[in-house]
C-alpha cells in the first residue's frame, strides 16, 4: 500500500519543521499526530472514502490538519470561500454532493442545506493519535474540488487529483529550485489553489511553510523581518503594498512569486530596483496552480512576460478555429499536461489533459508567454475587442493616477461600453475630461472610457485581486445615480 505523502515525509524527516504560525511551529511528526487525531474525529462523524467534505474555515493549523486528514481517509476535500454568502457556498456544496461541511461553530445553525454541518474548532487538536491506517494514495484519486472565482456566471468546481499536485510540485521545483532550509511564506487563502499548492509542495519537498490566515501587512512584514523567509507567494496588489511599507528585504529571500493577475511593468521595475527577486507566474485553478514562470534574471530582461511553460506542460496559442498561431499573434491560451484537472464537477471529463483557458495571450520568438487578458475580463464594444489591461495601463501612466480598474458595462447600442474606476494620488486633482483626453493620445477611440468614476480605493478579493465584478456593479450604480 502506498502511504500518503505526510506519512512518508514523517518516515523520512520526522523532526524537520513543517509549519510555522506566528511564534509557534510544528515538526512533521507533531503535525502527523494531530492529523491522526483529526482522522479519528472525522471518522466519528461518519466520513467514508469517496465522500465529498466541504471545509468552510479560515486558514489555520486545523485547516492544514484537515487537508491531510481527509486525504488519509480517502475523502475528497471541497474548500469553500469564507467570503461567500450563505446561498453561494451552499450552492457549491450541493453542486458536488457534499455529505458534510466542516465550519466555524457560529455557522453550524445555518438553515436550508441538504447536508450535515459539523462545527469544528481548535479542540479538535487536543485529540492526538500515534497511528491511523489510511487509504492507499493512488495518484489518480481526486484530492479536492476547487471552485473557480466565477467572475462571470456560476463558479465551476475543478477536480484536482493527487497526480495533478505531484506533477505541479515537481515542475515548480524544476523551474525555481528547492533548498533544504526553504521557508515559504503563504498568505493566500487555503481555499485558493495557490494556497493549497504550497501545503502539498512543502510536504513533498520536506520544507516548511510560514502560514498566514490572510494578507495582513503588519504580520507579513514581521515574518520577513524576523524569519528566514526564502519564498513568498503574492499577487501584484500585495507586492505594491509591501514596497510601500519597507525599504529593505531579507537576504534569505530568493524568490517572490507574483501571480493571480498581470503585474504591471512599472511595478516589476520598482520591485527589482528595491532588490526583490520577483518571479512572474501564470497559473490556473484548472492546472493545479503554476503553468509558466519567469525567473528574476529574465524578468529584468523582459518585464511583463510570465516566461516559458513549466516541465511537462505545453502551451499553445490558437485562433478561433483552434489553429496554432505564429509568434507575436494574440490568441487563446491552451494548456496541456499532467497538471491539468480531470474536468469540472458535474460536467464531461477532459480526455486528453488539454484545457482551453479562454485567456488571451501570445508567445514571442523566444517561446516566452505573454498574457494579454483573462477572457472573462474582455470587453466587446461595437464588435471591437478591448483588453482592460491596455486601458488601465494608459490611465495609470498619468501622473495623478495610482490605480485603475476598467470593465465593460451593458449598453443597448454598443453591447458594452468601456468604464473605469480610478484612484488618484492624495493631494492631486484631475478631471474625467482630462483623463479622457490623455487616453485619446494613447488609445484608439473605441478603447476610450465612456465613464470615469473616481473612487477612494478598489475592492479586492480574498486572494488580493481586484474584484472586477464588484467594481462593475459599483459603476452601474454610479451611472444610474447621474442618469
Amino acid at each position: 500500500m502506498q502511504d500518503d505523502w505526510l506519512k512518508s515525509r514523517v518516515q523520512a524527516s520526522p523532526d524537520q519543521t513543517a509549519l510555522l504560525m506566528g511564534d509557534r511551529q510544528w515538526s512533521y511528526a507533531e503535525l502527523n499526530r494531530l492529523v491522526n487525531g483529526c482522522c479519528a474525529r472525522l471518522a466519528a462523524l461518519g466520513v467514508q472514502p469517496g465522500d465529498f467534505v466541504g471545509v468552510l474555515l479560515s486558514g489555520s493549523l486545523l485547516y492544514v490538519c484537515l487537508i491531510h486528514a481527509l486525504a488519509r481517509l480517502g475523502a475528497v476535500m471541497v474548500p469553500l470561500n469564507t467570503r461567500l454568502t450563505l446561498a453561494e457556498w451552499q450552492w457549491q456544496a450541493a453542486r458536488v454532493g457534499c455529505r458534510l461541511v466542516l465550519c466555524e461553530p457560529e455557522m453550524a445553525a445555518a438553515a436550508g442545506q441538504d447536508f450535515q454541518l459539523a462545527p469544528v474548532d481548535e479542540t479538535w487538536l487536543d485529540v492526538e493519535s500515534a497511528a491511523w491506517e489510511g487509504q492507499p494514495l493512488g495518484l489518480s484519486r481526486v484530492q479536492a474540488v476547487v471552485f473557480t472565482s466565477g467572475t462571470s456566471g456560476r463558479p465551476k468546481g475543478a477536480m484536482l487529483t493527487f497526480s495533478n499536485h505531484f506533477y505541479s510540485a515537481l515542475a515548480s521545483a524544476y523551474r525555481v529550485g528547492v533548498q533544504p532550509d526553504d521557508l515559504w511564506l503563504s498568505c493566500l487563502p487555503l481555499y485558493h489553489v495557490g494556497g493549497l499548492a504550497v501545503i502539498w509542495r512543502s510536504c513533498l519537498y520536506g520544507t516548511a511553510v510560514d502560514l498566514h490566515p490572510k494578507f495582513d501587512l503588519t504580520a507579513v512584514n514581521d515574518s520577513l523581518n524576523h524569519k528566514p523567509i526564502s519564498l513568498i507567494s503574492l499577487v501584484p496588489t500585495m507586492l505594491a503594498r509591501l514596497l510601500d511599507s519597507r525599504q529593505t528585504w531579507p537576504e534569505t529571500l530568493r524568490l517572490a512569486l507574483i501571480g493571480g493577475a498581470a503585474a504591471p511593468p512599472d511595478l516589476l521595475a520598482r520591485a527589482l530596483a528595491a532588490g526583490v527577486p520577483v518571479a512572474t507566474t501564470y497559473g490556473l485553478t484548472e492546472a493545479a496552480s503554476q503553468v509558466a514562470t519567469m525567473r528574476p534574471e529574465d524578468v529584468r530582461r523582459k518585464p511583463g512576460s510570465v516566461g516559458r511553460p513549466l516541465l511537462f506542460t505545453t502551451v499553445r496559442i490558437v485562433d478561433a478555429d483552434g489553429r496554432d498561431l505564429p509568434p507575436d499573434e494574440i490568441g487563446e491560451i491552451v494548456v496541456s499536461g499532467p497538471t491539468v484537472m480531470t474536468g469540472y464537477a458535474g460536467e464531461e471529463a477532459l480526455t486528453d489533459n488539454t484545457f482551453h483557458t479562454g485567456d488571451m495571450g501570445y508567445r514571442d520568438a523566444d517561446g516566452d508567454l505573454w498574457v494579454v487578458q483573462r477572457r472573462s475580463d474582455l470587453i466587446v464594444t461595437g464588435g471591437e475587442n478591448v483588453y482592460p489591461a491596455e486601458v488601465e495601463a494608459a490611465l495609470k501612466s498619468h501622473t495623478a493616477v495610482t490605480a485603475a480598474c476598467v470593465v465593460g458595462l451593458p449598453d443597448a447600442e454598443w453591447g458594452q461600453v468601456v468604464a473605469a474606476a480610478v484612484v488618484v494620488k492624495e493631494g492631486t486633482a484631475v478631471t474625467a475630461a482630462e483623463l479622457t483626453q490623455f487616453c485619446r493620445e494613447r488609445l484608439a477611440g473605441y478603447k476610450l472610457p465612456r465613464q470615469i468614476t473616481f473612487v477612494p480605493d478598489l475592492p479586492l478579493t480574498a486572494s488580493g485581486k481586484i474584484a472586477r465584478q464588484q467594481v462593475a456593479q459599483n459603476l452601474v450604480i454610479a451611472r444610474l445615480a447621474v442618469s
